[in-house]
């Protein structure tokens, strides 16, 4: 049983430092946050903690440096954004472990939150480095979980740091998430299921469940050319897996076989070059 985090905050969490593992990798350029729908995600959560007194060590990782510190991945915008949307100061702090980031941590006051640096600044955050974990853990006594889109992933501040932690709880996106993920395991009918993404291996498992549950799959974003790609369509130019396209065929197969229908794109935004302003038209099949 998850424990929630209003059992949290009904337990007492002001003057406490709560870690906060959140989900805050959305796009930035030129120092300004492009989406902010993440940080949007998870203001129920902080803003019950803060309610609360804690004193909330917000984390998350964003892009992929490769465990190298990159001026283009840091987190230094969505503290910024996430002063505005929340409307009160956000504490920053340009790095997630060592001397700086605990200074940083031991000046919260109740009701504050500050932002660590990206987490895979290190290479140890996706390694799941033990002595990194420890090192986050360090900062808070209570560790919540609000990022459902890395919490499948082994890696410290997802599952590392949990067993040092005095408590934890689900953060009410995380929370929100696995109740929905509830209701597909007794669906109401008739059951669509919208998939996207750039890769295929990405949703390997998802697809071969889905297409034997759901009475409908609609495969978008650039998975779906692999799937096309498999059906022996032209693709141009466009992100294919080879090593999936067998995969790709099978799960057809699968969706077939149970009756059920998988969709893919007919209509195609079709470009001489990925990148924003490039000139572009929609062609149909």
């Amino acid at each position: 049983m998850v424990q929630t985090l209003d059992d949290l905050v009904a337990r007492g969490v002001r003057g406490q430092r709560v870690f906060v593992r959140a989900d805050l990798n959305v796009p930035t350029k030129d120092g300004q946050v492009g989406d902010d729908t993440r940080i949007r995600a998870t203001l129920p959560t902080l803003q019950k903690l803060l309610s609360a007194g804690a004193r909330v060590v917000l984390a998350s990782h964003l892009g992929r440096p490769k465990g190298k510190v990159d001026a283009k991945y840091s987190l230094a915008p969505v503290a910024k954004r996430l002063a505005e949307l929340l409307g009160k100061p956000v504490a920053f702090v340009a790095a997630c472990i060592g001397p700086d980031a605990d200074a940083a941590v031991a000046k919260l006051g109740d009701g504050e939150v500050l932002l660590l640096e990206n987490l895979r600044f290190h290479a140890e955050e996706e390694k799941n480095e033990p002595g990194f974990a420890a090192s986050l853990a360090k900062h808070a006594e209570i560790y919540v979980n609000d990022a459902f889109g890395t919490a499948h992933r082994a890696h410290a501040s997802t599952a590392g740091m949990v067993p040092h932690a005095k408590r934890d709880a689900a953060g009410d996106l995380l929370r929100a998430e696995l109740d929905h993920l509830r209701r597909v395991l007794d669906p109401a009918r008739p059951f669509l299921c919208l998939l996207g993404g750039a890769k295929v291996s990405d949703k390997l498992a998802v697809l071969e469940a889905m297409v034997r549950r759901a009475d409908v799959v609609c495969v978008g974003g650039a998975m779906a050319y692999t799937f096309l790609r498999a059906q022996g369509q032209p693709v141009g130019s466009s992100l294919v897996e080879a090593e999936r396209i067998e995969d790709a065929r099978r799960i057809l197969a699968a969706a077939k076989e149970s009756g059920h229908k998988l969709l893919l794109p007919v209509d195609h935004v079709v470009a001489q070059k990925l990148e924003a302003g490039a000139e572009a038209k929609v062609v149909r099949e």
